[in-house]
């Protein structure tokens, strides 16, 4: 298993300050109602909130948290199909709002998506060979045979080519799963971005999936961020893992040092929920209460709401980032408490 490169070269992808909002600007007529406050100004969704997250070559990024945290809008940024709304995304060490057309496509084609539903990321109306054949077409990239073109990433994702001239739902989830693993793989990628590729697939296919993913990994020098509400799969696939909550990174660590010594109260209480094979009962119990809306996020750190250790300064002023070990890094104010 390729190991990432040393601190002293530059990351593949940074994220430094990255936020993202979405909402829709209102007409003339609307901000002369707003002005007048005869309307109110329109609702904006907090998806992600100032993120800082390093992605070395040659690893794999493990994001977790509940649905509706930011993670699936976080890789879509990663992946350069979403632009941020304030904050730098550095491309080994370039800012893609700095680069020209030509270095941002070449960029854009490094960095794939592969999506959380298999199926309804493929073109029902087109077979496999197209389907994979689609994107290097275009960019030019199939220089002799497409069919031999084709079948090479198809065994590479472990699909058999003799199939490729059938419809998407002519498969199983799993099998759709790796026709979109060959067509992120056609236009050789060195990036790839996995939102919950494998939640939708059977126990036992997800095994394969993973494995799959490992051997890519090796194969072809890829880097993953492997987005993920299973703690189980990420602790499998996984060098680090980024705690996500309501669009902020609360904790990341190397993924052995977050199961062993977890920090923040929330990676806590997510890790209690682990089901493990052991003798004698065991008593698990919910993260209380629910995930805040991201139209009106609560003030201070955003996990106060739910956080049993929450004390007047939570609910006013966010915590900071601090390496509370190395390479272990926590936004709790309980860090503040113990360093004291």
């Amino acid at each position: 298993m390729p190991t990432p490169t040393s601190g002293a070269a530059a990351p593949l992808l940074e994220l430094r300050g990255v936020s993202r909002r979405f909402g829709h600007k209102p007409d003339l007529a609307g901000r002369i109602s707003i002005a007048l406050g005869a309307a109110k100004s329109p609702p904006v969704v907090h998806a992600i909130d100032i993120v800082d997250l390093t992605i070395r070559q040659g690893e794999v990024m493990g994001l977790v948290g509940e649905s509706g945290c930011g993670k699936s809008t976080l890789g879509r940024i990663a992946a350069g199909i979403l632009p941020p709304s304030s904050g730098s995304v550095l491309w080994q060490g370039q800012d893609r709002a700095e680069m020209s057309t030509g270095q941002r496509f070449a960029a854009d084609l490094k960095a794939q998506m592969i999506f959380q539903n298999p199926m309804a990321a493929l073109n029902p109306r087109m077979n496999v060979e197209a389907l994979v054949a689609e994107a290097p077409r275009i960019h030019g990239m199939i220089k002799g045979s497409r069919a031999d073109y084709v079948d090479n990433y198809l065994r590479q994702a472990g699909f058999d080519p003799s199939m490729k001239g059938r419809l998407p739902h002519q498969f199983s989830g799993g099998q759709r799963a790796r026709v979109n693993i060959a067509r992120a793989l056609a236009v050789q990628p060195e990036f790839l971005v996995c939102d919950e590729s494998v939640a939708a697939l059977d126990v036992s296919i997800q095994a394969q999936i993973l494995n799959l993913f490992m051997d890519l990994r090796e194969q072809l020098s890829l880097t993953y961020l492997f987005v993920s509400h299973d703690l189980g799969v990420v602790e499998h696939i996984s060098d680090r893992v980024a705690i996500m909550y309501l669009g902020r990174i609360v904790e990341e660590a190397p993924v052995a040092e977050v199961f062993a010594r977890p920090n923040h109260p929330y990676t806590q209480q997510l890790l209690a929920e682990v089901p493990r094979i052991q003798k004698g009962k065991r008593r698990f119990s919910a993260v209380k209460g629910e995930l805040p809306s991201p139209l009106d996020p609560p003030k201070g750190c955003h996990f106060h709401p739910r956080c049993p250790f929450a004390h007047d300064r939570c609910r006013i002023e966010v915590p900071a980032r601090q390496e509370i070990a190395p390479g272990h890094v926590s936004a709790c104010h309980l860090n503040d408490a113990a360093a004291a």
